[in-house]
């Protein structure tokens, strides 16, 4: 992987784990501020939601930029949200520093896919689409787990203090390394949004907030499904998850890889798939800790692998309005992870834990119906012809 991949990458990692990176310091958040768990909680739904509003909104802003310029910026607002998260002295402050930090990632995500893109061949495209989000599967990985180490030493601050660090550290190395990529023809907020009146664009959209709400509402109550079936606690959940995050970075790769010489239809059929018959069956799998990591690594494997094929299918299909596409379908990722935890919730407070394995495999079934019954693609790029090489 060259220079410039590998920083994509960095600040891709960067805005994931402040991201995600909440879930790790619940408990400091919550002893410091006085905040219940469940209040704490809503700072990660904070961020998902600025992020879904934020993304075109900010993609209209900085139409015009460069989009080295644009990354550049998007990794300072994020490291400045960070910091602000870090220093807040009321909890309010601390949604503040989150929505800072979400608009940050919001310029980011599809600046970067659009980047990464360029710097490879159309029959590459689904690899260059993991270098992206291969920084997001490594903030799930590695970057929770390691803030939820360094929480007890550090505290939430200290934490929220490296991650701002290491945000200022890309936007350098993007600035010095990143080769300028001319910004897209400029686009009205009002064309933005119109079109949301294609039908294949509310398609895609459709796709997208399905398949989030039918993996992330399982996985947010991974912890007590865990314990619910398995019996698992402590360091035995620890390892479970790190389990699954290293087996989403290998889906990432796989998934890219995939695309390149299957095509993003016949991909994302199989992965699809895949991750529903994982989500189903974990009523059976989670019985014993060797079963839920084997349960956990197929299902990670899978749903991670869904991003890039899915990306490269709305280049296809989008043609001319792939930026306008990929930004809305960024807002569509995070819309869905904000409602996967209102929807995992309420079927936690009402039926229980135990439903929710067949109310996730519902929701991506629906995603993957919507996917065949109505996505076509557009140009023959969409299937190429079977790679030779591992490139």
């Amino acid at each position: 992987m060259s220079a410039r991949a590998i920083l994509l990458t960095a600040g891709a990692f960067v805005v994931g784990t402040s991201a995600y990176i909440v879930s790790g310091v619940l408990p400091e958040i919550s002893a410091e501020t006085g905040a219940t768990p469940a209040a704490v909680g809503q700072l990660a739904t904070a961020f998902s939601l600025a992020y879904a509003v934020g993304a075109p909104l900010v993609a209209t802003l900085a139409g015009r930029w460069d989009r080295r310029t644009l990354l550049v910026a998007a990794l300072l607002a994020a490291a400045a949200g960070n910091a602000l998260t870090a220093l807040a002295p009321t909890y309010p402050l601390l949604f503040v520093g989150r929505i800072v930090a979400a608009l940050g990632a919001a310029a980011y995500t599809p600046a970067a896919t659009l980047v990464a893109t360029s710097f490879y061949p159309p029959e590459r495209r689904g690899r260059a689409v993991a270098i992206v989000f291969g920084g997001l599967t490594l903030a799930l990985a590695l970057g929770v787990p390691a803030g939820s180490f360094l929480g007890e030493p550090l505290g939430f601050r200290g934490v929220f203090l490296l991650v701002a660090a290491a945000g200022l550290a890309s936007a350098v190395g993007v600035r010095l390394l990143v080769p300028s990529v001319p910004a897209p023809p400029p686009v009205t907020l009002t064309e933005r949004f119109s079109v949301l009146r294609e039908r294949t664009v509310q398609v895609v959209l459709a796709v997208t907030v399905l398949g989030v709400l039918g993996t992330m509402s399982v996985y947010i109550y991974v912890v007590p499904l865990l314990a619910e079936f398995t019996g698992a606690t402590g360091p035995v959940v620890s390892i479970l998850l790190l389990v699954y995050g290293l087996g989403a970075i290998v889906g990432n790769t796989l998934g890219g890889r995939a695309t390149d010489r299957f095509g993003p239809r016949r991909t994302l059929i199989v992965v699809m798939t895949v991750t529903i018959a994982a989500v189903a069956t974990l009523p059976f799998t989670l019985l014993t800790v060797a079963g839920a990591a084997t349960a956990l690594v197929a299902w990670s494997l899978a749903s991670w692998a869904f991003n890039p094929p899915f990306q490269s299918l709305i280049l296809d299909v989008a043609g001319e309005q792939s930026a306008l596409v990929l930004s809305l379908n960024a807002s569509a990722i995070y819309l869905g992870a904000g409602l996967s935890g209102m929807v995992g919730g309420l079927v936690v407070a009402g039926p229980g834990v135990q439903l929710l394995p067949p109310v996730g495999a519902a929701l991506a079934l629906l995603g993957m119906g919507v996917l065949l019954v109505g996505v076509r693609s557009r140009t023959p790029t969409a299937e190429p012809a079977p790679a030779t090489g591992t490139g």
